[in-house]
């Protein structure tokens, strides 16, 4: 998994602490916000946004991405992700495969926040084992 700088890890995890203040959750109350390391350096910040229809929510994983993804981005080196819970933040399933589709499994490290600034470093391949992914439409 590929290290990055300590000034940089420390600009992530904060970046992901200022998004989460922009979160709209006025259903569960539970923030979160996630900010996406590019490889040339620049962070994409994204927050969950509640929807009342609860299935068009959007978590702050994917918010970061598609904004990144949006401005021609397609290479990212490391996701940090808090909330407002006690433990740390995990991405969902769906962000964690959202994730896989730019990612290379085996480099791209997830720093899981708890709301004290504590975090834990994984590999994508931890979370996501047995991803679906190109090699998999193309049959390989």
């Amino acid at each position: 998994m590929m290290s990055i700088e300590e000034t940089t890890l420390k600009k992530l995890l904060h970046s992901a602490v200022q998004a989460k203040e922009n979160s709209y959750s006025p259903y569960s109350g539970f923030r979160v916000g996630a900010a996406l390391l590019c490889a040339d350096g620049t962070i994409y910040t994204g927050c969950n946004i509640e929807n009342a229809a609860f299935s068009p929510t959007v978590c702050a994983e994917r918010t970061a991405v598609v904004k990144a993804v949006s401005e021609g981005k397609r290479s990212f080196t490391a996701i940090a992700i808090a909330g407002d819970g006690s433990g740390y933040i995990s991405p969902c399933g769906v962000c964690r495969q959202v994730l896989a589709e730019f990612v290379n499994p085996h480099e791209f490290a997830v720093y899981q926040m708890d709301r004290r600034g504590n975090y834990r470093k994984n590999a994508m391949e931890e979370l996501l084992p047995f991803s679906f992914g190109n090699a998999d439409l193309q049959g390989e």
